[in-house]
Order: structure tokens, then C-alpha cells, then sequence
């Protein structure tokens, strides 16, 4: 942000000095202003996006999305985790869209996430939706060589 702001009022002295210097001294005044509204709006945006987030959990009963905007507005959505769909939607030039579906309501997830991040969202939570809905037990009595009687061995 600093070389960035560095930057941008260094070529706005500079401007701001070849109008002075060819006379157009009005303008010096009009480029330091528009250097400062630019400069404001990039802390305002800045200040506002280091705010928003949006936490998945996942446990055995619901996946809740908690979300906090730029201005600290907070929503809470729950979906139970066993009819949830997740889809990733491909979008050409723009960045994918991911979405969260179940009986017939959709829910859009990870809104702040570039178009790398969200696959690598999308494939994390979609594996953990599917070992959810398709738990696997582990019985030692049926492994084998477990010890256990089995049928017919005169046991």
C-alpha cells in the first residue's frame, strides 16, 4: 500500500508540475485532489475487505456458513450437511462460481476466494461431505485374523 501510494502522488507531483510549469497552474490543484480521493477509496476498500470473511463448520448435524461483510453486518446460514450438493461452476473470464444446493435452495459459497482457492475449497468440503454421508466403520471382529469365532470351525 505505501509503494503503491508512493507511487501514485509521485506521478501526480509530476503531472501537477508539468501543467505548473507550462503555465496551467489551475490543474495542480485538481490532480492532488483526485490523488487524495483515490488514495481514500483504495483505505476505505482496504479497511472494509480486511473485515470480511465467511467461516465453514462442518459437523455431524449441519454445515453453518458464518459470514461477516465489510461494514461487520453478520449472517448465519445452516444446512444440514447430508443433502448438501456442491457445485463448481465454471465461468469463462470470470472467476468460478461456487455453490452450495439443497431441496431446491442454493447458497453461494466462498465469495471472497480467487478461482484457485475456491477448487481447492470445493474439493476439501466435497470430500468431507461424501466421508460424512458415507462413514466407514471399522468392526475388529470382522477383520481378519481378528480372533474371532467363525461359523463352522467347531469352535
Amino acid at each position: 500500500m505505501r509503494v503503491l501510494s508512493i507511487a501514485l502522488l509521485g506521478l501526480s507531483a509530476a503531472t501537477g508540475g508539468l501543467f505548473l510549469a507550462l503555465g496551467a497552474w489551475p490543474i495542480l490543484g485538481f490532480t492532488g485532489i483526485e490523488a487524495l480521493l483515490v488514495l481514500g477509496l483504495m483505505t476505505m476498500h482496504r479497511r472494509w475487505s480486511a473485515r470480511a470473511m465467511e467461516v465453514l463448520v462442518l459437523t455431524g448435524e449441519q454445515l453453518t456458513i458464518h459470514r461477516t461483510d465489510g461494514r461487520g453486518r453478520q449472517q448465519e446460514i445452516a444446512i444440514d450437511p447430508y443433502w448438501a450438493r456442491l457445485r463448481l461452476e465454471e465461468r469463462p473470464g470470470r472467476v468460478s462460481l461456487l455453490v452450495l444446493r439443497q431441496r431446491g435452495s442454493e447458497v453461494e459459497i466462498g465469495r471472497l476466494l480467487g478461482d484457485e482457492q475456491k477448487r481447492s475449497l470445493a474439493g476439501a468440503l466435497d470430500q468431507a461431505l461424501r466421508r460424512l454421508r458415507e462413514p466407514v466403520f471399522d468392526n475388529p471382529q470382522l477383520r481378519d485374523g481378528g480372533g474371532a469365532i467363525r461359523p463352522g470351525s467347531g469352535s
